[in-house]
């Protein structure tokens, strides 16, 4: 929830990158910068925060379980000896501490990309969620429970190819880099760097496609756009070419790297806390 708070306005103008071009509709400027003064300009220098609440509950849910998951996983793996995992095992462990925690947190991801695309909406399409409460209520209210779980697939694709580059690298990066050198500030910063472009780098095709999946508004036929994940990817490669699923690469990739950064450094602290004060 700290590293929320601090790359917020990233996840925001990484969402409006991912939402440009779709449907042959307007694009915005494609350079993150120039982008985030005209929203500034248009909306406020908060509307960068739009779909905090949201993001909060998110990570209460989806990143609490899947890196609690993740650490229960591969302890469970290990032998008596204690020692190291071999990669496979930690890419088991990511992968199904991702999906099951996926589950977790869909309801409150989908409100969350629902809140931070709503402005590029027509005016009659925009939902004016209030706060995530006001999202989550609203959606049961309207398209029922399995509306929480719309775009649940990608969803749980993103959660486990994040999961796997996130922390079963992280942990295979902090051992490779032990072997190099002593240096335990280099060990930390530079396995978290690898980390979090490895994270960036599988997750994001899956991210964009959940992006496009959770905003969509039913059209004039009273039917979706996107039917699956797969119809999705495939509208995607006819529509805009197959590299529109690394479209803002880069803004992903900081806001990726400094929230996984955030989260092992207070994952860690708060690993010592506990440790210390016997919990």
């Amino acid at each position: 929830m700290v590293a929320t708070t601090c790359i917020q306005p990233i996840d925001m103008i990484k969402v409006r990158l991912q939402l440009m071009g779709e449907g042959g509709g307007k694009v915005e400027s494609r350079n993150p910068l120039k982008l985030t003064s005209q929203i500034i300009a248009k909306d406020g220098f908060l509307s960068l925060y739009k779909g905090l609440s949201a993001g909060l509950l998110r990570q209460a849910t989806y990143t609490t379980a899947r890196m609690g998951l993740f650490r229960t996983i591969s302890d469970s793996m290990a032998t008596p000896d204690k020692k190291p995992l071999p990669f496979w095992k930690k890419t088991v462990a990511g992968l199904a501490a991702g999906g099951l925690g996926a589950v977790f947190g869909t309801p409150a991801d989908v409100a969350l990309i629902r809140m931070q695309a709503d402005s590029t909406l027509p005016a009659d399409k925009k939902r004016n969620y209030t706060g995530v409460g006001n999202a989550l209520s609203r959606m049961i209210k309207e398209e029922g429970v399995q509306g929480l779980f719309k775009g649940n697939v990608p969803v749980v694709f993103r959660a486990m190819s994040l999961n796997v580059g996130m922390l079963a690298v992280n942990d295979q990066a902090v051992e490779a880099l032990k072997g190099v050198t002593t240096n335990q500030m280099l060990i930390g910063n530079g396995s978290k760097l690898i980390s979090g472009f490895c994270a960036s780098f599988f997750s994001l095709p899956f991210d964009f496609m959940k992006t496009r999946m959770q905003k969509q508004v039913k059209g004039p036929d009273g039917q979706y756009k996107y039917k699956s994940l797969f119809n999705c990817a495939t509208v995607v490669i006819k529509e805009e070419g197959p590299m529109a699923f690394y479209r803002g690469f880069w803004t992903y990739y900081v806001r990726i790297a400094p929230h996984a950064m955030i989260t092992l450094y207070a994952l860690e602290n708060l690993e010592k806390f506990a440790k210390q004060n016997g919990l």
